[in-house]
């Protein structure tokens, strides 16, 4: 399975919940990289998220 490209509908929408840790770093790549497959994310970071990765960078990347 491993790079094999997946194809999902155009359109869908996903909210992506980042919480406050290191993997909310990670959390921008998942961003990216489900984007790229055509679906619309909406973020919700948590307060304790925006320590790791700020506001304006999750504006930036989601649009």
């Amino acid at each position: 399975m491993s790079g094999e490209k997946i194809i999902f509908p155009k359109g869908r929408q996903i909210v992506l919940g980042v919480t406050g840790g290191i993997a909310a770093y990670k959390a921008c790549d998942l961003l990216r990289r489900l984007q790229d497959a055509g679906f619309l994310i909406r973020v919700i970071p948590t307060q304790s998220s925006l320590n790791f990765v700020g506001r304006a960078t999750w504006e930036a990347l989601s649009g």
